[in-house]
């Protein structure tokens, strides 16, 4: 369950998103440079995921209930998902903008005070997603993530939009300007690819990284040179929260109180090198031959 906490970095989101578009949109009217229309145009893309990422992660904070057993961490993605989908939109949207001035230039003015403001609102995203990069990484949350991210990426499409109106004011070849736009919009387009990618992946219960699998290796080993043996190892994350179940196969000569007792140490060592995980393990005598039969996912009926 996510901390209740972490929605006023949502809110942060929300208020860096509303001081950029007002800043960003008062570079593009004091120059008329469609390279900063479109880096305006993301900020809105910006608000939207923001206000998206404080919904979900307000129903992600909700405990488990009867019908969702597992919590609601999962939301994270829906809110990953949708930035994702918004960040194509304004892609399009930049695009579209892009051509129509390719194909009719305008000259650029008031670019010294511009590019001020510009960067001003582009310092204002970075503060903004290094705070956001640092939570979601402390707490594992795809939502912040996803946001600090999409903020990170608009602050180089901003440092590439203000070289290339900046290029333009010294050179005076207006069609950079629309160009830069249209890269800009390329390089939107595969953030937004990234993060559809990577929802998709959640709500397919990706495994866990590969880091922390070998972390779990690392603990089983140690029991596996004190006879133990495991098997049917299956992981998945969702949002902040980390699914593990594995098979113990233990002397069938051992009572379930002596297992139980060495399964609850392996959890627990197994905690401590994966945090936030919710771990199962199904007890079973390795002398057995069915103990081996039940490693697939899905078990015939004997």
């Amino acid at each position: 369950m996510l901390p209740a906490s972490l929605k006023r970095y949502a809110w942060l989101s929300i208020a860096a998103a509303l001081v950029t578009i007002l800043l960003k949109g008062w570079a593009w009217w004091l120059t008329g440079s469609v390279g900063l229309l479109s880096d305006a145009l993301e900020s809105f893309v910006n608000l939207a995921g923001a206000m998206m990422a404080l919904a979900m992660l307000t129903l992600a904070a909700l405990p488990a209930d009867d019908n969702h057993a597992h919590g609601h961490g999962k939301a994270e993605y829906f809110s990953s998902a949708f930035e994702g989908f918004l960040i194509l939109v304004a892609a399009a949207s930049i695009a579209y903008a892009a051509l129509e001035r390719l194909l009719n230039p305008q000259p650029i003015e008031a670019v010294g005070i511009g590019l001020a403001v510009s960067v001003a609102a582009s310092v204002i995203n970075l503060a903004t997603s290094r705070i956001l990069m640092g939570v979601g990484k402390k707490y594992k949350s795809i939502t912040l993530e996803a946001d600090a991210r999409h903020l990170l990426t608009d602050v180089w499409t901003s440092a590439g939009v203000i070289a290339g109106v900046g290029l333009v004011w010294v050179t005076g070849w207006i069609w950079l300007d629309p160009v830069i736009a249209i890269l800009v919009a390329m390089n939107i387009v595969w953030t937004g690819w990234q993060l559809l990618q990577r929802s998709a992946a959640g709500l397919m219960d990706v495994s866990i990284p590969e880091e922390e699998l070998k972390a779990i290796e690392s603990v089983l080993d140690g029991y596996r040179q004190q006879g133990l043996e495991f098997h049917a190892l299956r992981t998945r994350q969702a949002g902040t929260r980390a699914f593990v179940t594995l098979h113990v196969l233990v002397p069938g000569a051992w009572t379930v109180q002596h297992g139980h007792d060495w399964s609850e140490r392996i959890e627990a060592e197994i905690r401590q090198a994966v945090p936030h995980a919710h771990i199962t393990t199904h007890l079973e005598p390795k002398e057995d031959p069915a103990s081996l039969a039940d490693q697939e996912l899905d078990r015939l009926a004997d």
